[in-house]
């Protein structure tokens, strides 16, 4: 078991390799460089001053959103990079071929009492509900050449192996998910944020100018709509991403399951 572990993890892969601060923090430093080189150039605007945008430029509008601005764009770009990654990764994970055929296949040298090609088929398909499959199936045939332990105590070291490989594998399947599911919220709450302080801005112009200008409210609180937009956007790009990866990880986990209940019933049916 001490050998299989090492094995176990140096196959373990996926995820960025750069840590997830640097990431937001790239995404930080390209927002503000978009917002400010792109959305805040000088052909978006009527004058130099840039205090009104060219009618109907909306990366102009977008610009007197304000510099809540480009923290949404972040959390956009962020988002957008970790669902990505996590793509990337728990297809990885699924392995090199499709999972049904890869159990199929793996229940089938079981059942014939072929250890070596089921251990073979795993090294074959790759990825995590393989790799935990084999470390079970590794200690299949130990237990099976073990005569100090009764079967139900082999049958726990082969559940207890199944787990903890399952638990090795796990935190690199939900790596991130934490950070799109914070985002989600947090999104929404900063977009809310910018709004207010760009309503606060528009009125406090309108209650300075002595004379109403319906025109120049209209624009104002248009701007500050635009933090709303932007965050509504990214929460709601955040809660599909997490559910979907979830989702993919729920199944992932149940092959893992279905896989571990075969090996031991199978082990406890050829040592009657």
């Amino acid at each position: 078991m001490a050998q299989a572990k090492p094995a176990q993890q140096a196959k373990q892969g996926g995820g960025f390799k750069v840590p997830s601060g640097i990431v937001i923090l790239v995404a930080f430093i390209v927002s503000e460089l978009v917002f400010h080189l792109v959305f805040g150039a000088e052909s978006n605007f009527t004058d130099a001053t840039k205090k009104e945008a060219v009618p109907g430029n909306y990366l102009g509008i977008v610009y007197h959103g304000g510099f809540v601005v480009p923290f949404l764009m972040t959390m956009f770009i962020t988002v957008i990079a970790f669902s990505i990654e996590r793509f990337l990764s728990i297809r990885k994970a699924k392995g090199t071929g499709k999972a049904e055929d890869f159990l199929r296949s793996v229940k089938a040298n079981l059942s014939s009492g072929n250890i070596d090609a089921a251990i073979a088929s795993c090294d074959k398909q790759k990825g995590s509900v393989a790799n935990v499959v084999q470390a079970g199936l590794r200690k299949y045939k130990e237990m099976q050449s073990n005569s100090e332990l009764t079967t139900e105590q082999k049958i726990l070291n082969i559940s207890k192996e199944l787990e903890e490989s399952t638990t090795l594998e796990l935190p690199m399947l939900q790596k991130n998910l934490s950070i799109l599911a914070t985002l989600a919220s947090v999104a929404t709450l900063i977009a809310l944020f910018g709004t207010v302080l760009g309503m606060i801005r528009a009125f406090a112009a309108l209650a300075t100018s002595g004379t109403p200008d319906p025109g120049a409210l209209a624009s104002g609180i248009s701007e500050a709509l635009i933090n709303t937009a932007i965050g509504i956007f990214t929460s709601a790009l955040a809660i599909i991403s997490y559910n979907y990866f979830t989702g993919l990880i729920d199944d992932l986990t149940y092959s893992i399951d279905e896989m571990g209940f075969s090996i031991t019933q199978s082990f406890a049916a050829s040592n009657k």
